[in-house]
């Protein structure tokens, strides 16, 4: 049986990429706006930073720069552009709805990494299979993010006060 992890630095993103889907988790499914909700959020984006980066230093699976660093890439992004608006409070009349959008999606990223990992550490190598799995996955997560955007909106938007 192949290792899970190869180097420190795959202990280390290993590490900080669970780390990051229990605090994802909990930041999603908790209340939002509360120090609680804030603090669990910082300590989300540290957590992802470290895997972002410990990502971008392992090159393992395909010997190279791989599909795995791209995702890296795109997950970068919706983590700077889910928390500047977030930290600055701009723009002012959309940014409680930008922060939402892309931390959500920042999360379900990160599980789509995982899931896409395990597929392919599993060595489910048909491609059909393995986008019938992550298409299931993120129709389920745009259906969930459609119900909650509705909550939060009700919740947050009307006032933007928090």
């Amino acid at each position: 049986m192949d290792s899970i992890v190869y180097s420190t630095t795959g202990l280390i993103h290993l590490i900080f990429s669970i780390l990051a889907m229990i605090l994802g988790a909990i930041v999603i499914f908790s209340k939002k706006g509360t120090d609680r909700h804030k603090k669990i959020g910082y300590a989300y984006a540290v957590s992802m930073v470290v895997c972002i980066a410990t990502a971008f230093m392992i090159y393992r699976l395909f010997n190279g720069w791989g599909i795995f660093h791209y995702m890296a890439v795109v997950s970068s992004l919706s983590l700077i552009f889910g928390l500047v608006p977030a930290i600055l409070r701009r723009p002012e009349k959309s940014w409680i709805g930008l922060h939402f959008g892309f931390m959500y999606w920042s999360v379900v990223g990160l599980y789509a990494a995982f899931i896409s990992e395990t597929i392919t550490r599993t060595r489910i190598t048909d491609m059909t299979t393995f986008s019938v799995i992550l298409f299931i996955y993120f129709g389920l997560c745009s259906f969930f993010f459609q119900k909650q955007m509705k909550v939060w909106k009700a919740t947050f938007m009307s006032t933007e006060t928090t």
